[in-house]
């Protein structure tokens, strides 16, 4: 688990709110194409909060559903300029409440910014707690429950990025790597792939 990190490219709590919201069905790769351009035009939440529709998408028009995107995107930093002081809030429950800002990307910026013990239920990480027999959950939710229940406090923010990171590379969808996988051994689902 040791270096699991990131694969946005990021400075700051809105640079990782922004690249988080532009992810969702989308990715990582797609996304740092994008966001050099996007924060040299708006660096902070105050001049995404003052930018027109229109220009926005311009700049998201590459990713997959820009137009709700780019409407999120705004109605994030209104809020955050409005209610939060310009400051993206720490606490999941904020976090939530933001447009384009779901459980998922909650917990992606309070555990990377803010060191919260969270784990953000991806794809990856639903189909690798899935087969590693963490979890039978049928929604993100039970399965961040589970995998709150198993991992240590202190693990969680490492444990999800290797548990995508994983799920990304080795423990795939279709054709899943376990030849390469380091748990193969005690995955109960290496005898069914």
């Amino acid at each position: 688990m040791a270096g699991a990190k990131s694969e946005l490219n990021f400075k700051n709590p809105y640079e990782l709110t922004v690249a988080v919201i532009l992810s969702a069905q989308c990715t990582d790769k797609r996304v740092n194409m994008v966001t050099p351009a996007f924060f040299r035009q708006y660096p902070d939440v105050y001049s995404l909060a003052a930018a027109r529709m229109e220009d926005v998408l311009e700049l998201v028009k590459s990713i997959s559903f820009p137009n709700n995107k780019a409407a999120h995107l705004l109605g994030m930093a209104k809020m955050v300029v409005e209610e939060f002081g310009g400051e993206i809030p720490s606490e999941v429950s904020q976090l939530e409440r933001l447009p384009g800002v779901g459980r998922k990307t909650a917990n992606v910026v309070a555990s990377v910014v803010y060191g919260a013990p969270v784990i953000a239920v991806d794809t990856h990480v639903f189909r690798v707690a899935h087969r590693l027999g963490f979890s039978d959950g049928k929604t993100p939710l039970e399965v961040e429950e589970d995998l709150n229940g198993i991992i240590p406090l202190e693990e969680r923010a490492e444990a999800h990025h290797w548990l995508i990171l994983h799920g990304r590379y080795v423990c795939t969808a279709r054709k899943p790597k376990c030849d390469e996988c380091g748990v193969a051994g005690f995955c109960p689902s290496k005898k069914m792939m």
